[in-house]
């Protein structure tokens, strides 16, 4: 008679939230087993891997190449053939061209060979994500027997939408749910992420891990904070926001099915901190991932570009930052000292390059043809864009990345000058409004970010965040010239961008009419702008570029 081997009740469980870079499936295959023997020297059973992870997350057309896939199997074959020693399994993701069409896949890896795959049934296809143009619909996912234990795992929308995929998988056997996710960072979006595993692990009665990937590609950010809940609701661990990490979080099997009896809870930052470290986590990787060995950006002497020197510092080094200041006529001697004294206090390397003679042999060429014009904002951008070329002139002789420094309140309502002010590579504020940059720069003034490379101390001089903002382009010139106070501007932005409520919903609120049509005329008639403008990082729910697509060519005005 042949003895039953006894189900394990024990499952050690390394939870990676790590930093891929999309199409470096060599560079992401070494980091897979360099965690993967970090897990074995902590006695681990399995390593999960978070979504896509040997191609990097979101690959989009890249998983149309016949050639990229082919290069994602293989590696992911590879990493099979090591798990022979004996050593964890491992559950990784990764694009999968299949009869069926090409799938967002994960793999399971044991005992030398890929004992399961599975496939992403719920394609995202709103804000962000666009998987249903390169993705086809995986079949209803059973669970995966593991050493004798059987894991469902629904990888990302699959626990955020409605199509039942945890509850089949529950009906059909699942003892424990572990989610491989790449879920960007947006504010408070860790409550969110709670909120949906919850009310998953109420619905089918199992525990879910839910791991989340780490790092900057392109616009979004990944910011990890990866975590667990139990089946009584509580949290079993949460791992850190925004660092590198790897977690070994043990569970036990009892009369109530498996139960994790605590892990690692690291403390989570509140919003300024979030979304500071989300904007130097996605700059430092957007230059840092793309080859590009230094920065350099214009400094004014105003908040933004104040506070992207700062950033910049704390992402790349002051080593790698160079600052210009690039002074006209207008320029005032308090912006020269705070832009001498942010730089001085950041310890970058800071320029000076007067602009009025090149403004003015700009000006002596267009003579002619302006010839009986009165001069106004032409001969206000002609600085701007003076100073532009500078820049991507110093870029183009020194190999160094143009940081472009405006806002959104600026890129919503179009006060910023195309190949002035809005050249450059990457934008670390492009997501964020005025007031939000007034609230993290008063943040990074009191507190130095984990991971930060710049200094302690007051970086921002005091006089930059309390004066009156101003482009400086005329004598005496304030952005409240034409524009309503950044606390009203927002406010409104916020409800017409992120909110798309209505003008006259917009007016309940206590704003008056006329300035709302205002800013939302300016909104839609500023597209082409932003069309032509850098990436930057996501912040906010809906960022210019991957969440909100409105047409340039748009006569719509809504009048109530």
């Amino acid at each position: 008679m042949t003895a039953h081997k006894a189900a394990p009740t024990l499952l050690r469980i390394a939870v990676a939230q790590l930093n891929p870079t999309v199409g470096d499936i060599a560079g992401n295959l070494a980091k897979a087993r360099e965690a993967r023997a970090d897990a074995a020297r902590q006695g681990a059973d399995l390593l999960l891997l978070t979504e896509l992870f040997i191609s990097g997350y979101p690959p989009e057309d890249l998983v149309l190449k016949p050639a990229f896939l082919n290069a994602c199997l293989q590696a992911v074959e590879k990493l099979a053939g090591e798990t022979a020693d004996g050593g964890p399994g491992v559950i990784i993701g990764f694009p999968r061209l299949a009869k069926t069409g090409r799938h967002n896949a994960v793999a399971v890896l044991d005992g030398g060979k890929i004992i399961a795959v599975r496939d992403k049934v719920d394609l995202p296809n709103y804000g962000e994500f666009d998987e249903k143009r390169v993705f086809d619909q995986g079949e209803m996912p059973g669970p995966v027997n593991f050493r004798g234990i059987r894991i469902g795992i629904p990888i990302c929308e699959d626990i955020w939408g409605d199509l039942g995929v945890c509850e089949t998988l529950a009906e059909s056997g699942a003892e424990i749910l572990l989610s491989p996710n790449g879920s960007p960072y947006y504010r408070d979006k860790v409550d969110v992420r709670h909120q949906v595993v919850l009310k998953q692990v109420i619905e089918t009665g199992l525990p879910m891990i839910y791991a989340n990937q780490l790092g900057g590609q392109d616009e979004l950010v990944f910011d990890g904070a990866s975590f667990a809940f139990n089946t009584d609701k509580s949290l079993a661990f949460q791992m850190s926001q925004f660092e590198e990490a790897l977690s070994i979080v043990e569970w036990k099997k009892g009369d109530n099915g498996w139960h994790c009896a605590g892990g690692l809870q690291s403390r989570l930052p509140e919003q300024e901190e979030a979304d500071y470290r989300a904007c130097m986590l996605g700059f430092r990787d957007y230059v840092n991932k793309n080859g590009f060995k230094n920065v350099v950006l214009g400094l004014s002497g105003g908040i933004d570009s104040a506070i992207c020197a700062a950033l910049a510092v704390d992402a790349l080094g002051e080593e790698r930052v160079r600052t210009i200041m690039l002074p006209y006529r207008y320029t005032s001697k308090d912006s020269l000292k705070d832009a001498k004294d942010c730089a001085e206090a950041l310890g970058c390397r800071y320029d000076i390059v007067p602009i009025e003679e090149p403004v003015q042999g700009f000006l002596g060429a267009l003579a002619d043809m302006f010839e009986g014009t009165e001069s106004g904002i032409t001969e206000e951008n002609l600085q701007s864009r003076t100073r532009g070329t500078i820049l991507m002139a110093v870029s183009n002789k020194f190999g160094s990345m143009v940081v472009t420094t405006g806002n959104k309140s600026e890129m919503s309502v179009g006060y910023a000058t195309l190949y002035g002010d809005m050249n450059g590579g990457f934008n670390p504020i492009k997501d964020l409004y005025k007031m939000q940059v007034y609230g993290i720069s008063r943040w990074r003034n009191t507190t130095v970010p984990p991971g930060a490379l710049g200094p302690s101390g007051v970086v921002i001089p005091q006089n930059i965040i309390d004066k009156a903002p101003s482009a400086e382009l005329r004598p005496n010139q304030t952005d409240q010239d034409s524009l309503p106070p950044y606390p009203v501007l927002d406010d409104i932005l916020e409800c017409l961008v992120e909110k798309e409520m209505s003008t006259e919903e917009i007016v309940a609120r206590g704003h008056d009419e006329a300035t709302v049509h205002r800013i939302e005329h300016l909104l839609y008639i500023a597209e082409y702008k932003r069309r032509q403008s850098a990436p930057g990082v996501k912040i906010t729910k809906k960022n210019f570029g991957r969440d909100r697509r409105y047409p340039i060519t748009n006569r719509f005005r809504d009048r109530g």
